[in-house]
């Protein structure tokens, strides 16, 4: 390892290949929302487990977001929370807000269907991952939920928490999320409880992703880790074959995934980050880089809050016009979801992108 390489890597904040990866996520979980019905049963595992995209995500936001906190840390001196939340909110709120409203305005107001109007309060308390049931079109929601508990937590704990003691909790926190979804706590009684239309569990794990890239993020953050994980995973080779390790995991682990397979899954993912960060020449870089490939993965925060719409839409219009066929609901409703992420983009986004504080 060159000698100034730790320096070089602490004053990055700017991964190329991760709009890439963003793009693989949300195709994955476009795939996995396409309604295939019974046939999927008959698809490969690969096939069904488009789910994992959002778990990707959660790797890949846990690490960004502590990376970039540590970054302003380095420079500044600390991090501000104000300037965090405010950068945060403008981020995700004003599509999300726009989503929540549409759905909820059309099915409650619209429709008449006011049994979700006892819904609509959680969903602006992220508190979607809870939900035992959803308005319709927001299922997706559950996600932001998570991040969003994680953004609000997470920085706070960074300011708390002893520097060296940051990952041995973040370790206790992935185990104790494992141990909980296999049931290990519940000889202690601690039992999942319906509150109202809330049900108070673990959702299958899906805070270890989020925690493992934050975790990432910190060993990163240190010589030492730096110097062991280049070794390890900072060859050119190193992040083709964690992705087709990846795929093979996805493969051959059991139907359920509860438990060790997720954790299995969730280091293969963590690892296969590290590799795709630690050098901009990855063996993945000629694809990721792909600039049409990566403008898709920018955007693909709309994509994933906006794509149960353009479902709708096309069975809607294509269902009328009798051209409902399965491929073509398939090319059109993508097309859609990523025209109207674009859209969204190119001015709610950008527009209030104007109003974010600048990191120190």
């Amino acid at each position: 390892m060159p000698p100034d390489a730790f320096e070089t890597w602490q004053n990055k904040s700017r991964f190329a290949a991760l709009d890439g990866l963003r793009f693989l996520c949300i195709a994955a979980v476009l795939w996995h929302h396409y309604p295939l019905g019974a046939a999927m049963a008959d698809l490969p595992p690969l096939a069904q487990r488009g789910f994992l995209g959002v778990d990707f995500f959660f790797v890949l936001s846990g690490f960004l977001i502590t990376t970039l906190l540590l970054r302003e840390e380095a420079r500044a001196g600390g991090f501000s929370l104000r300037n965090f939340y405010i950068r945060r909110a403008l981020r995700i709120l004003p599509p999300y807000l726009l989503v929540v409203g549409v759905a909820a305005g059309g099915y409650i107001v619209i429709k008449g269907q006011t049994e979700y109007l006892a819904l609509l309060p959680f969903y602006l308390l992220f508190l979607a991952n809870f939900l035992q049931e959803d308005i319709p079109l927001l299922a997706p929601t559950w996600s932001l939920s998570v991040e969003e508990q994680f953004y609000l937590l997470w920085p706070l704990a960074l300011r708390l928490v002893p520097r060296r003691a940051a990952l041995p909790v973040l370790g206790v926190l992935v185990a104790a999320n494992v141990a909980g979804i296999m049931g290990a706590f519940a000889p202690l009684g601690l039992e999942p409880f319906a509150l109202g239309p809330l049900w108070i569990a673990l959702p299958n794990a899906t805070y270890a992703p989020i925690l493992m890239g934050a975790a990432l993020a910190l060993i990163l953050d240190r010589r030492a880790g730096f110097a062991a994980l280049s070794f390890a995973l900072g060859s050119r080779a190193a992040a083709p074959v964690l992705m087709a390790g990846l795929v093979l995991l996805v493969m051959i682990l059991p139907g359920d995934l509860r438990g060790w397979p997720n954790l299995a899954l969730h280091l293969g993912m963590t690892a296969t980050l590290a590799a795709l960060v630690l050098r901009e020449d990855n063996g993945l870089a000629g694809v990721l880089h792909w600039r049409p490939l990566a403008r898709l993965g920018e955007i693909s925060y709309g994509v994933y809050l906006y794509h149960l719409f353009a479902l709708h839409i096309t069975h809607a219009v294509l269902g009328r016009l009798g051209a409902d066929a399965p491929g073509l609901v398939l090319v059109t409703y993508a097309a859609l979801s990523f025209l109207m992420a674009e859209i969204s983009f190119r001015t709610l986004e950008t527009w209030v992108r104007r109003f974010r504080p600048k990191a120190g």
